[in-house]
């Protein structure tokens, strides 16, 4: 998948609308993965490997001769081969030249795809055969090959590589019940820039078999998609928060379900007009807050921990699994900062906003401004829930202010500066 462009997978879909797609990688570059994250796309990951497989040693060196030697050597010791990638074709065969001089008994050859095609098939047949002890070839060998004999690979200008480039390339080794080795040659990681430095360590940090997802997570983080709940946001989530932007593509999936999708989903008909019968009336509730609502990076290292762990918080359906989640964030990663208790408030403002008819909640320069349903005709308006809302105005009115405005009822309170604290306000509105 992350071999084909976003261009190319538009006329896939024009070819014909209502196809179902089922999307492979090792790595799913971050707009794929995004889909997923935010629940546009159904997403499953295999992370059980192949038996007897061992994860690969990942290390990051700069060019060093003695490095170079040692780890073909030791490969060649136990009858095995070497992947050397350089991925500059107009001095490939210096390269070899050099490896020559630092490991004189070895047999090399170069492989890229400027050659002709019957020459680079002989030659990657002789290697096959293990005619060849060291293949010196550009990015040409990174998928597609399966060669179990061949189990060291070594990666020159490492930090010219994308994370899922160097992922690929890690696994054309490892592929027999052998050890594999990995190395990465890059300059001082003083001198090459931030991406680069953050690209080479999650490689390296990431070598255990089934860490793709893990990678791809990484570089998520790296290439700017942002974090979707963390305290710097960027682009379009930016300008309108998560919450509105949770809920415009969940109600832009709805639209396509009724309209250009209507004959996949014509079993869900009923439940889809459900769905909206059940927002009308108050199933959902969108909170815009100024407040840090998050898991922070020195609580929570692993970015891939954290994308998961806010799926999880956002489908728990219960007190009881509230409760049950916090008491794993503790015992994992111990006492919780406040940003993240407040974040899991947040889940409970909701429910209770939800009870109390409320549409949106805004809460913002310790304010809270609570919007109602807009549909002046729903039956909220008749029911004992909004009778409560209208006795708490009328006994507590030095608390809230209740005002119409665009036909919309909203109830204002002051000196709201948590999420805590404006569930206990609601809380006590539902009480009365």
């Amino acid at each position: 998948e992350q071999k084909f462009g976003v261009s190319v997978k538009e006329k896939l879909k024009q070819m014909k609308v209502n196809v179902d797609t089922l999307t492979l990688t090792a790595t799913p570059i971050p707009r794929t993965l995004q889909f997923s994250m935010m629940g546009a796309r159904d997403l499953s990951i295999i992370q059980t490997p192949p038996p007897n497989r061992y994860p690969i040693a990942t290390e990051l060196h700069g060019f060093n001769v003695d490095i170079i030697r040692e780890a073909i050597q030791y490969e060649l010791a136990r009858d095995g081969q070497v992947f050397f990638i350089h991925n500059r074709v107009s001095n490939i065969y210096e390269v070899e030249a050099e490896i020559k001089k630092i490991v004189p008994e070895a047999r090399t050859a170069v492989g890229h795809g400027q050659m002709e095609g019957e020459k680079l098939e002989k030659l990657m047949m002789d290697f096959i055969n293990g005619e060849t002890d060291v293949l010196i070839a550009t990015t040409i060998i990174e998928s597609g090959l399966d060669i179990p004999n061949a189990n060291t690979i070594i990666i020159n200008h490492a930090e010219s590589f994308g994370l899922s480039d160097l992922h690929q390339l890690r696994g054309r080794v490892g592929r027999s019940n052998k050890k594999a080795f990995c190395y990465l040659l890059a300059p001082p990681l003083s001198t090459v820039t931030n991406e680069a430095n953050r690209r080479l360590r999650a490689i390296e940090e990431f070598s255990e078999l089934g860490s793709g997802f893990n990678i791809a997570m990484q570089d998520l983080d790296i290439r700017g998609a942002g974090n979707l709940l963390g305290a710097e946001q960027s682009g379009f989530i930016a300008d309108i928060g998560f919450e509105t932007y949770h809920r415009i593509l969940n109600e832009a999936i709805q639209e396509l379900k009724q309209t250009d999708f209507k004959e996949l989903f014509q079993d869900e008909k009923e439940d889809t007009s459900q769905a909206f019968l059940n927002v009308k009336f108050g199933s959902d509730c969108q909170i815009d807050t100024d407040l840090q609502l998050l898991f922070p990076d020195d609580y929570i290292q692993s970015t891939s921990e954290r994308m998961l762990l806010y799926r999880e918080l956002d489908n728990l359906e219960s007190e009881e699994a509230l409760v049950q989640f916090e008491a794993g964030l503790a015992d994992r990663f111990g006492k919780l900062p406040d940003e993240s208790i407040e974040l899991i408030e947040v889940v409970r403002l909701r429910r209770v906003a939800i009870r109390l008819g409320m549409e949106k909640i805004i809460l913002k320069n310790h304010k809270m401004i609570c919007h109602f349903i807009s549909d002046p005709q729903s039956v909220f308006y008749q029911s004992p829930a909004f009778g409560k809302v209208l006795q708490y105005v009328q006994i507590h009115p030095q608390n809230c202010r209740m005002k119409e405005g665009n036909n919309r009822l909203s109830l204002t309170f002051e000196k709201v500066k948590s999420v805590k604290k404006a569930k206990e306000v609601l809380e006590g509105v539902g009480e009365e």
